[in-house]
């Protein structure tokens, strides 16, 4: 296998749970305000079934296909030529969405804290970290987010509990006014970051307790979907109709954080928690790119490829969009579709292939033996 690394399922669980929040949190608020209004807290809820699906996926695909990742197995269930087509579109999207996390994050420090620092500077900074992270292994990686995450998701509640003298149950109200299609308009962007629990296709085979995994993997999108509900709740209660045009809503929140004038301009600390959660975002990103490149190219290792891929991706972060508005607009509207259609169709089209051919197989072997 070209990782000798374990983690356990609950810190896959952290991993996967970490790649939707560490930015959802940040930015979706807005964006699915956008289309479902005050019902924006609904719409994390049926983005969901797309992370739940996932799950199954992996967890089938690996009982059918065992130590192997989905970079190796759909070369035996689409063909050789098919599956190595396949393998290039998983490899150039994850390359691709590096980029886009890698940006999204220097967009964020640059226009909240280091107003004058070149973006390149931060973004240089944090692809050189994750890179030894990258290279050091998935062990490594696993105990970071097991860490790192746990501190998120305190941070989460801390701050959602400090926030609630300012918010105004009224503006949930009326609830889901102009019917369900706005609420389902509103769960495309959520079911792209749902769709991040594509990356349970590389890590199920290198679980060393896979009878937990499908267990912590439900587990993680849940608590995913809670997060998104709680953070876009909070979001609608403090803003109301104007969330949608807050760029970061959660951060305009932190900064109203006043408490007996003595807890309050706390975004430094929230900034440095969410940075931990950045951090195993980028890094689980780049891994799968990495790794997903090795196999594609049938490399015996994939650590020669982590510092070249890093600055091929430090690259592509300034190369994807001119300014935020044209990224924000992209994420908005084509991208859920695009990734869900990498992320989603063909993983499940994948698993209803190797199904039929498990079927199949079975069919010729009993009519053989007859």
């Amino acid at each position: 296998m070209i990782e000798l690394g374990k983690v356990s399922s609950f810190q896959m669980a952290m991993m996967l749970y970490s790649m939707p929040v560490a930015t959802g949190i940040v930015i979706l608020p807005a964006i699915t305000a956008r289309q479902a209004e005050q019902d924006l807290w609904l719409s994390p809820i049926i983005a969901s079934l797309v992370g739940y699906m996932l799950i199954y996926i992996a967890y089938r695909l690996d009982k059918l296909y065992p130590n192997k990742t989905v970079m190796e197995y759909c070369i035996e269930v689409a063909g050789r030529i098919p599956g190595k087509a396949l393998g290039f579109v998983f490899v150039f999207f994850y390359l691709h969405l590096s980029g886009i996390v890698i940006r999204q994050y220097g967009e964020f420090i640059v226009g909240n804290f280091f107003l004058k620092t070149p973006m390149i500077a931060i973004t240089g900074v944090t692809v050189i970290a994750c890179a030894i992270a990258v290279r050091c292994g998935l062990e490594v990686l696993g105990r970071c987010s097991q860490s790192f995450i746990t501190l998120l998701i305190v941070l989460v509640l801390i701050v959602t509990v400090l926030l609630l003298p300012g918010m105004n149950p009224e503006n949930v109200f009326p609830v889901m006014e102009r019917g369900f299609v706005p609420v389902l308009k509103g769960a495309a962007s959520p079911m792209d970051w749902f769709s991040s629990y594509f990356a349970a296709l590389f890590l199920f085979p290198f679980l060393s307790d896979k009878s937990k995994g499908m267990k912590w993997g439900m587990i993680s999108v849940c608590a995913v979907m809670l997060t998104m509900v709680i953070t876009n709740l909070a979001a609608l209660l403090l803003f109301g109709e104007l969330t949608a045009d807050l760029s970061y809503p959660m951060m305009v929140a932190v900064r109203q954080i006043s408490l007996a004038g003595f807890i309050e301009h706390i975004e430094a600390v929230v900034m440095s928690i969410w940075i931990l959660g950045a951090f195993v975002q980028i890094c689980m990103h780049y891994y799968i790119a990495v790794v997903g490149t090795a196999q594609w190219l049938g490399m015996k290792s994939y650590k020669p490829l982590v510092f070249p891929l890093g600055f091929l991706l430090l690259v592509l972060s300034v190369w994807i969009a001119p300014d935020l508005q044209v990224l924000s607009g992209f994420l908005g509207t084509s991208f859920a579709f695009y990734a869900l259609a990498i992320r989603f169709m063909i993983p499940l089209l994948l698993f209803l292939v190797a199904l039929l051919r498990k079927k199949r197989g079975k069919s010729r072997a009993s009519g053989s033996n007859g």
